[in-house]
Formats: structure tokens, sequence, C-alpha cells
């Protein structure tokens, strides 16, 4: 294999420290949620660099799950596209991505610091607080750069972590109507609620061109409050099968909605034969005790299940992996996964 996953986001250092409820509160956080810092909100990371308990870690979703596929495929599978400063967090980065493999295809822009998040963990939930930095100056003629469109020419499989949204919706239609017009693998994430909420056109624009979605229930609820549909925010199977349908420009593949649902099972649903299947599978289930650290747990199944489409694995297939992912990085510290390397196991 030669580079078959091309995936788009935004690179960020994580800082990450263990938190008590009152300081979500002082901040008017709110427990596994995923927000842009505000004004109010940028004395956090000055307060968390002073915490004990502060670890540095190579974040951005859409990066852990780069990290974590090119963990589980063979190497040179991986490159990864997105924008740094030219600062020692961005050598960080680096550091953190060479260890697994991953190749990074950044954009240096000297005049921006790297993007960093403040990862507050409390009894084993994630509030994340996102600056982008340079993050948010990402630009579609980078990737349009010789020495970089032959990546994506090559590619196969493209995933966007839905942070870019936010940053550059030029790229990631640039990306979606090269997969459409070459028929690769197109995926999206939602990442976040506030995604679906406040980034609804761009969103929209994507679906089109869009060959699976990945996203929680909580994204999911937000996805059909934001598209005033007629269904109720728990009903997973409802939300999924409204997505399923919308429109595609590459007809050659049906969209497949894959929705997560912490400890309860992952909804799949799809199309065969003209006809809408839902299928259900339980999770891969962890005592109390080995469970470590929760934040990146849905960056990791996203990592396990591209995996597994660039293995040529179906769908069933993928998503076990993604739980397997899943539960393996959750039993480490950070959006993370254990050395000596861990194999997958059904």
């Amino acid at each position: 294999m030669s580079y078959p996953l091309v995936c788009l986001g935004n690179p960020l250092l994580d800082l990450q420290v263990d938190v008590e409820s009152d300081f979500l509160r002082k901040y008017d956080l709110k427990d596994n949620d995923a927000i842009l810092a505000e004004e109010k909100h940028l004395p956090i990371y000055g307060e968390v660099l002073q915490n004990k308990s502060l670890q540095l870690l190579a974040g951005g979703a859409a990066q852990n799950t780069a990290r974590g596929a090119q963990y589980i495929l063979p190497e040179n599978s991986v490159v990864y596209f997105g924008a740094v400063g030219k600062d020692v967090y961005a050598e960080k980065l680096t550091e953190a991505n060479t260890k697994y493999g991953l190749k990074t295809q950044y954009q240096v822009l000297e005049e921006q610091s790297t993007g960093k998040c403040a990862a507050l963990i409390y009894n084993h939930h994630r509030s994340l607080v996102t600056d982008l930095g340079a993050a948010n100056h990402f630009k579609a003629s980078h990737l349009q750069k010789p020495e970089n469109w032959e990546f994506v020419s090559n590619a196969k499989y493209f995933y966007i972590g839905g942070f870019h949204f936010t940053v550059s919706p030029e790229a990631i239609q640039l990306l979606g109507k090269h997969a459409a017009e070459t028929n690769k693998v197109f995926a999206i994430n939602f990442s976040a609620p506030f995604i679906p909420q406040f980034f609804k056109d761009p969103l929209d624009a994507a679906i089109p061109y869009t060959d699976f979605v990945i996203a929680n229930e909580s994204e999911a609820a937000a996805y059909a409050e934001s598209h005033s549909l007629d269904l109720a925010p728990t009903d997973v199977v409802g939300i999924a099968k409204h997505i399923a349908q919308l429109p595609k420009v590459n007809s050659a593949r049906s969209r497949t909605v894959v929705f997560t649902q912490g400890t309860e099972p992952t909804v799949v649903v799809t199309t065969v034969d003209g006809e809408l299947v839902v299928k259900e599978y339980a999770i891969r289930e962890l005592s109390a005790d080995q469970v470590v650290d929760t934040n990146g747990a849905g960056d990791a199944f996203a990592s396990g299940f591209m995996a597994s489409l660039v293995l040529g694995e179906d769908v069933s297939k993928a998503v076990s992996r993604g739980q397997w992912a899943a539960s393996v990085s959750i039993q480490c510290v950070g959006p993370a996964f254990p050395f000596p390397k861990v194999e997958y196991s059904a």
C-alpha cells in the first residue's frame, strides 16, 4: 500500500488535566461536550498550565483518527493534512505522529501559533475547549500543491473531521468532488453537536459526496434539531434513516450512517437493493477499573472503522474493529494506543 487513506482536520496539542465539577461550572462548560473557545474561556489555558496533572498530548479529532488508523494498518498507509505554526508545539505533534508512522503534510504558518485544546477530565467524562490557532487558517490551495495533490490522487479513501467545517469548507468540497468523480470512498464525522447546529450549511453541502457518516447520539440529536426533523432527538435510527436517504452524487454505492451511543449498541443504517437496512452492534464491555480515559474514544472508533474499510472488510467488520480500537484506546491516557502494538481480536 502507498497512503490509501487521506485525513483532513485541525491539528491541536491537547492540554489534558483532571478537574472538579466546579471548574466546569466556573467556565459554563458541560460534560462530554466540545466547543470553540470564546473570550471568557481564554483564561483556562493559563490555569491548566499550572495544574499538576497536566499532560501534553497530540490531539485534534481527525489527527487522532489518522494516527489510530496508521497504528492498525501497514506502514505508509495514512497521510494527514492540517495547519500548524512553526513552533515547539508543532514539533511535539510531529514527534507523536512519527511514533505511529503517520505521515503529516502540514501547512506551516509562521505567523500563527499551533492550535491547542484544553481537555478537561472529570470522572471519566471530558469537556474540550479549543483555541484553533493556525489550524483555523488552513487553505484548500495547500492540497492543490503538486506534491500534496499526488497523495490525493493516489488515495482511495478520505476521512474528514467535522471540526474542519469551521475552517475550510472549500477544502472539504475539493476532496468530496474528487472522491465522487473517481469513485473513491468519502467519509465525514460530525465530531461535535455544534457542527450540525452552527455549521449546518457547509455540512449539508458535503453530504451529497459522502459515503459514510459517523457520529454519536448527541451529534445525531443536534442534527435532527437543526434540520427540524419530525423525530424525537433520541430516535437515532430514524435520524440515521433520514441521512442515509439524502441525495448522493456518486450512485455507485449507497450511503452508510454509523451512530455510536457510548455504552449502548452502535446503529448502522444503509440501503440494500432499494430498502433501508438497520443493524445494531453491541459494544465491547469493559469493567470500570479498565477504563482509564475516555478522551478520544470516538476518534478511536473512527480509526478502526476507516482502517477496516481500507483493508477491504465489510461494514460489520468495520464496526467491530472500531469498537475494538475504542476499547483499547480508553485503557490508555489520552487519545492514544499502547506500545508494543496490540493486534485486533474479534
